[in-house]
């Protein structure tokens, strides 16, 4: 059984936005800047919204229920 490239991509960003996530919060904690980490994660956000787009129009499902995923 082969696995949905799309549907791993969006696994795969999912995952490394809640790792910059904890990363934001440990430099918050110790009072580094962590501007480099927000704009990290806010592209990879864009990037997993576009690609949940796209995933969603070519399934013929809405964004909101492959958010509920």
């Amino acid at each position: 059984m082969e696995e949905d490239p799309d549907a791993y991509r969006i696994l795969r960003l999912r995952a490394e936005i809640l790792e910059l996530g904890s990363a934001i919060r440990q430099l918050q904690r110790e009072g580094l800047d962590h501007a480099a980490a927000q704009l990290l994660i806010a592209r990879k956000r864009a990037q997993l919204e576009h690609l949940v787009k796209t995933n969603a129009a070519g399934s013929g499902l809405s964004v909101a229920d492959s958010k509920r995923s």
